[in-house]
């Protein structure tokens, strides 16, 4: 079941679903949907357990998608991306900076409850 509701989203958010929904020829709302869906699947750092915050602090992009992402980095250098690689680099490159600011946040949680040492 779902329900229907109106948001009123910045301009930068907006833009940046227009432009992806164009690059991989799906509607504006199926874009959004889909990063409300993924934003609601992980639960905030501070609410997860010890482990799991320690844990976060040493993730990084599984070795495929990095090698990926560095084969398509490589190709928009000299660009020669196709149209559907520049959405899947776009994609990456999200997936990168989400994950780089949930670690930075589990760095903190990580300082906050004493279970590493601040970083100098």
């Amino acid at each position: 079941m779902s329900q229907m509701v109106t948001l009123e989203v910045p301009e930068q958010v907006a833009s940046h679903a227009r432009r992806i929904a164009t690059m991989t020829q799906r509607r504006l709302e199926d874009v959004l949907l889909e990063w409300l869906d993924r934003s609601a699947a992980e639960l905030p750092v501070q609410y997860l357990s010890n482990e799991q915050i320690l844990a976060l602090t040493t993730e990084q992009l599984p070795q495929p998608l990095q090698n990926e992402l560095s084969a398509l980095l490589a190709k928009n250098r000299e660009r020669l991306l196709q149209q559907h690689e520049q959405a899947r680099l776009d994609a990456l490159m999200t997936l990168y900076r989400q994950g780089m600011v949930r670690k930075a946040e589990s760095l903190r949680v990580a300082v906050e409850r004493k279970l590493i040492a601040p970083l100098n």
